[in-house]
């Protein structure tokens, strides 16, 4: 009631003239019952009628009675004095201490407690005897009491009010659980404004909070799991995200199949399980990386159900290494929750989070918050598997298809350099043995990722293998290989709609250069790939093509040209699908040439430290080839006459040459023979020149060129046909025969085995 209102008006003879409302309600009494009487009979009234009919009169009214001129009467005004309590008030007063949900303390100036409500006594684990005369803060415990000291001074002094302040209490007894309240402070003064204490408030919003941090948790996971695409990756993600937020140790394992990228096994398991420790952070070292979960255990039948269950720590030591329960039990961990890995059925691994000495032990509001966080792991590790699947997949057809190291050639020393692009990739290179000790050296690269990628690059890696047996120049051999590609295209636009492939387009570029250590040339064609180059052993260099012709079954119909490049021995080859090693610009570039005529070896492992171990964002491919020279003495080249007389010339100098290299006589009449029929087509067939030469390198190479450009063909002759037998002879005898296309006319050439020869190159 506002100090000052009117209450009632009594005239000079004590007898009340006028009774107010706030009159009414202060003392329970109508205008009708008191206007007219004496004052002194409604006080006695007043004092004996407590309880009865009218409810009593408030033990705090207080009233100011002041003189008032009236006419040429004195009256007397009678005005409130405050706030005084009635019996409502009081019943208020008495209903909020003793059944308001929320705790309340009055606090005297020094911050003890002098009162409490019934709340307050029922939910305080301490004594209710020892709540009276404590200081607040102290009694209850709470976590920072120093800081709420201050706080609630602060009200003390200034008067302003703190509402709903977040502060976490600790259990007195028992492992550390910190229940979170929110308090609020009233300064209290009386009538006159003097300060008389504070009004404490206490109100358990634990589980409030903790489903709120928990929200916070969960979109904290889903925003930071799941945007790597490996399993040990998101492993860590999820690791990261949850500690310390929600434990102390988090550890993720995972099964040996989701390693490899196989498919797991389905729940319930019913086999012995290899757990891989995919990522481990907080108390809890990586000891024990590896172990076995047998079947039939009861940590095998939790692991077959999606839902997180609270564990007891030394249950999980018990199957878990010597050396990782070791760890576990100097940690402090003293609560656990395993929380399955499971999608679609199927068994990925486990996350345990731990929590040590100094944190609030798990509840069973923790699991349904380890269920989600589970649930969300195993589809972002599922998703992180089935990628490593298709990588391990397509890094594997690249591995059966790439060439091993080292390429072992008589007369290139080759170095293959493959780095892997994150989403992997369809680059490679190659180094195929020709006809006559040639070597063709290659390199490619089909755009895309993932299998299709490496399967469209084992189809033109089949393709140029197969076309090189042709023995063709490389602006034809990538002229075929276009064509190869253009089918490839067709094939893949005929797909339908719905597949993926339809809507991704097959690019391609290859670059091929055949090197000749007899003639010390190597004559070079490029299709959409950086040019390549040769650095020569005094460090200068020079590139290797004048024009690059267009990608692979591009629209561009213009021709892919050659170039024939002559080459000092030890000249380094350098080939790529970057144009950091190929370009005079390019980063690579000042290394390279600062090879010299050093290690090739060492070159290859220094472009590989320069370009980093990590992936690359583009899969890369670099071959690298020194060269050498075909020693003289392994060589004869016979000019031969254009009349009959070229045939017993030409059998009598190789069967001299074939005894100086010491091959037996088998190979030395089978070389006979071919030589015969080869120098026979070409004076009936062919034109002059003609020419006899003989090449010993891993093979015995006879060849015999012309200069038209017809070439012979196998006839299979009928029995009484007398010519047609030769070249079906040839294809007998020989391990493999062809034709070589070059400027002034075609050489026919056939391959012996010649295993054991003692002038086969050390």
């Amino acid at each position: 009631m506002p100090s000052g209102e009117a209450l009632a008006l009594v005239d000079e003879a004590g007898q009340v003239i006028e009774w107010e409302r706030a009159a009414e309600e202060l003392f329970g009494r109508s205008a009708t019952e008191t206007i007219g009487r004496s004052v002194t009979a409604l006080m006695h009234e007043f004092s004996t009628d407590e309880g009865g009919r009218h409810g009593g009169v408030a033990e705090a009214a207080t009233v100011v009675v002041k003189p008032v001129m009236q006419g040429t009467a004195v009256v007397w005004r009678v005005l409130a004095a405050g706030h005084p309590s009635t019996a409502r008030d009081t019943a208020i007063l008495t209903a909020v201490f003793d059944h308001l949900p929320v705790a309340l303390y009055i606090l005297d100036e020094q911050l003890r407690i002098v009162r409490t409500s019934a709340v307050a006594e029922t939910t305080s684990d301490t004594s209710t005897e020892s709540l009276p005369g404590g200081t607040f803060p102290e009694v209850w415990a709470l976590r920072g009491a120093e800081e709420e000291t201050a706080v609630a001074r602060r009200v003390l002094e200034s008067g302003e009010a703190v509402v709903n302040r977040l502060v976490r209490r600790r259990h007195p007894s028992g492992p550390p659980d910190y229940r979170i309240y929110a308090v609020s402070y009233f300064r209290l003064e009386d009538s006159s404004g003097s300060v008389q204490g504070l009004v404490a408030c206490t109100l358990d919003v634990t589980e409030r909070e903790k489903a709120s941090e928990h929200r916070a948790l969960l979109e904290r996971v889903r925003a930071n799991v799941g945007h790597r695409l490996s399993v040990m990756d998101v492993s860590w993600e999820l690791v990261e995200a949850v500690v310390p937020a929600f434990a102390g140790t988090a550890a993720v394992e995972v099964v040996a199949e989701v390693v490899r990228g196989q498919d797991p096994p389905r729940t319930p398991v019913k086999k012995v399980v290899s757990l891989h420790q995919a990522a481990i952070r907080g108390r809890i070292s990586a000891s024990g990386t590896v172990h076995s979960l047998p079947a039939g255990t009861h940590t095998a039948r939790i692991l077959s159900d999606p839902q997180a269950r609270l564990m007891s720590v030394e249950e999980a030591c018990a199957w878990a290494e010597p050396e990782q329960a070791d760890e576990i039990r100097r940690s402090g961990a003293h609560s656990l929750i395993m929380a399955p890995l499971i999608v679609r059925g199927q068994l990925l691994g486990m996350v345990s989070f731990f929590r040590h000495e100094g944190e609030a032990p798990f509840d069973e509001g923790d699991l349904d918050t380890a269920s989600a966080i589970g649930a969300h792991a195993s589809l972002c590790i599922d998703n992180a598997r089935r990628y490593m699947r298709e990588w391990i997949i397509a890094s594997t057809i690249q591995s059966r298809i790439l060439p091993p190291q080292p390429d072992t050639q008589a007369t290139l020393e080759v170095r293959h350099l493959h780095l892997p692009g994150i989403e992997g990739g369809g680059a490679w290179s190659d180094a195929i043995a020709l006809p006559s000790a040639r070597t063709a050296l290659i390199v490619g690269d089909v755009a895309g990722k993932g299998i299709p990628a490496a399967i469209t690059m084992g189809l033109l890696r089949t393709a140029i293998h197969t076309l090189t047996a042709l023995d063709l120049q490389p602006d034809e051999l990538l002229a075929r290989l276009s064509d190869t590609t253009a089918r490839l295209v067709a094939a893949r636009a005929a797909l339908p709609p719905v597949d993926p492939l339809h809507r991704e387009p097959l690019t391609a570029s290859c670059a091929i250069v055949i090197y000749d250590p007899v003639d010390l040339t190597c004559t070079t064609a490029c299709a959409g790939l950086p040019e390549s180059f040769a650095i020569f052993p005094d460090s200068t260099s020079t590139g290797l093509l004048a024009q690059s012709g267009p990608q692979l079954a591009a629209r561009d119909t213009a021709p892919i040209p050659a170039t024939t490049t002559a080459l000092p021995v030890g000249s380094t080859i350098v080939m790529s699908t970057t144009a950091e090693a190929s370009t005079s610009a390019g980063s690579l570039r000042p290394l390279l040439e600062s090879a010299g005529a050093g290690p090739l070896v060492a070159l290859s492992d220094a472009l590989a430290q320069e370009l980093g171990d990590g992936p690359l964002p583009a899969e890369t491919a670099m071959l690298l080839a020194r060269t050498k020279a075909l020693p003289a003495d392994q060589v004869l080249t016979l000019a031969l006459p254009e009349g009959p007389d070229a045939a017993p010339i030409a059998r009598a100098a190789a069967r001299r040459q074939l005894e100086v290299w010491d091959l037996d006589a088998e190979i030395v009449y089978t070389s006979e023979l071919i030589i015969s029929e080869f120098v026979g087509n070409a004076i009936r067939y062919g034109s002059p020149p003609l020419r006899l030469r003989l090449i010993l390198d891993q093979t015995l190479t006879c060849e015999v060129s012309d200069g038209a450009p017809s070439s012979p063909h196998v006839r299979h002759a009928r029995t009484l046909d007398e010519t047609g037998r030769g070249l079906f002879i040839i294809a007998s005898l020989a391990d493999r025969w062809g034709t070589r296309y070059h400027a002034d006319g075609k050489s026919v050439w056939a391959e012996q085995s010649v295993n054991g020869a003692s002038g086969l190159p050390s």
